[in-house]
């Protein structure tokens, strides 16, 4: 496969409407054929390294070819100004957290973008920017963070977690998260923030889906033994 409607016609005859519909419930309202992520990584493998081709599918607009692209685009490459479009196209919050997100986490824009989108009134695009931050935590050593930054974002989660919309809530529970899982020397100040935080609050559609307790998810890395372990990557 080498152009877009090759690639576009692979995506709607591996597509199934049971995912459609799952996809649907859990927020997608853009054009999708349903492809399960299992499928999108065979297709990626065919079209891997392909930057031009992933530019190209993102564009479609199309749910699944817009993942596919975060699969197999090269970060490195991005532009600011794609990234940027890209986070205003998504659409999803799937599109958003899991396929730009990680993009956007392992170019050279990430810490820039990232606190630029936390600022964003949309709430799509605020998500994104807590989910690339907390993917810059999870994979950066911790010498390449800025310590102090970082503590600030946790207060501003326990400031404004309350008054966030409902999506954004979500991503600043999962920032805390990874901040006493990844960045061992803040896991004191994470630990506290999230017991201030409690249980929060957020509605999932019709999913069952659920939202994570922050002091329950830093305690279970912390009895592994495994705080301050990196990721090899933003994507996985």
């Amino acid at each position: 496969m080498n152009t877009t409607t090759e690639v576009m016609s692979a995506l709607q005859a591996a597509g199934a409407e049971q995912t459609r519909r799952t996809y649907a419930r859990h927020g997608c309202n853009i054009d999708c054929f349903g492809v399960q992520i299992g499928q999108l990584k065979k297709i990626a493998k065919q079209i891997k390294g392909n930057h031009s081709l992933a530019i190209e599918l993102y564009e479609t607009g199309n749910s699944d070819a817009m993942y596919l692209a975060g699969m197999v685009v090269e970060p490195p490459q991005m532009t600011k100004k794609q990234l940027d479009s890209w986070v205003k196209a998504a659409g999803w919050g799937m599109i958003g957290e899991y396929a730009v997100a990680p993009v956007a986490a392992e170019s050279p824009h990430g810490r820039s973008l990232a606190l630029k989108w936390m600022k964003s009134k949309q709430p799509l695009i605020a998500a994104t920017g807590w989910t690339t931050y907390a993917l810059l935590l999870a994979t950066l050593p911790d010498d390449q963070l800025d310590l102090s930054e970082v503590t600030e974002r946790v207060d501003t989660v326990v400031e404004q977690i309350d008054t966030a919309p409902n999506g954004v809530r979500y991503a600043m529970n999962n920032f805390v998260i990874c901040v006493g899982c990844y960045v061992k020397p803040l896991l004191k100040s994470a630990k506290a923030a999230a017991k201030r935080l409690g249980k929060v609050e957020v509605d999932m559609g019709d999913t069952s889906c659920k939202v994570p307790l922050a002091t329950e998810a830093i305690a279970k890395v912390e009895s592994m033994d495994r705080v301050g372990k990196k990721r090899k990557s933003a994507r996985c």
